[in-house]
């Protein structure tokens, strides 16, 4: 199986590219690749390139493109807003997680009861990006910039989603989440859950009340397991 790694840009045009020094260094020196070895090429945007390695150097290594495939989407779009964990490890395990399940987005929330509000972007787009890799796929899952749970109920961009969840711990009827062909979007409270006030709020823009199961789970649990049900069928 060829390894695979990511660019962040690709012309359709292009007969070669040079890769950066930590693609060159991790191929030439870590896998000890050579010229006429081939290797997998990804944006991250659908194109997987099969390409073949000229000029071996350990600085600039340069590769011959051999073939461009689109990878269209597998399975629904999914994406989850979710709260901010007060341990970053926590978030960032869980983005990992949520990559390899193949998510689409995922928007961090910054709730009442958030206690940070911050996070390190170069580092999480590091993990997507690894987890993209090892899960040999070729779309990058679409982190975006922290927003208020106010603004975020209130934006229009997914106001026409039909499968729209939210998670809380609060004692009242719900249903069991599950795999949906199209898309669906999860709201995952922070420690401490949503207030009554936030879940009143989603309820009345359409957010319907659901279980991830019989116990009570972290934050970041409760996001890879909502993960897992709405990609897996």
């Amino acid at each position: 199986m060829l390894p695979y790694f990511y660019i962040q840009s690709f012309n359709p045009g292009q007969s070669s590219i040079v890769l950066d020094e930590d693609n060159s260094r991790h191929a030439i020196q870590a896998l000890r690749m050579k010229t006429g070895d081939a290797m997998h090429l990804t944006d991250g945007n659908g194109h997987l390139l099969t390409a073949v390695i000229t000029n071996d150097h350990k600085k600039h290594c340069e590769v011959r493109i051999d073939f461009i495939e689109p990878k269209p989407k597998t399975g629904p779009e999914v994406t989850i807003a979710i709260g901010l964990t007060k341990n970053a490890a926590r978030f960032e395990w869980f983005l990992e997680k949520a990559a390899e399940l193949g998510v689409s987005r995922v928007i961090p929330l910054i709730t009442k009861r958030t206690e940070k509000q911050k996070f390190k972007e170069e580092r999480l787009q590091n993990i997507l990006v690894s987890a993209m890799l090892q899960s040999q796929q070729a779309w990058l899952l679409q982190l975006q910039a922290p927003v208020t749970f106010d603004d975020f109920i209130h934006a229009e961009a997914f106001q026409a989603v039909t499968n729209k969840y939210i998670a809380h711990c609060i004692e009242t009827d719900k249903q069991s989440l599950q795999y949906h062909a199209s898309p669906s979007i999860i709201l995952i409270g922070p420690e401490g859950d949503f207030t009554q006030e936030e879940i009143t709020m989603a309820l009345e823009k359409g957010y319907r009340p659901v279980t991830l199961g019989s116990t009570r789970l972290r934050t970041e649990t409760a996001g890879m397991v909502a993960a897992a049900l709405l990609r897996v069928e």
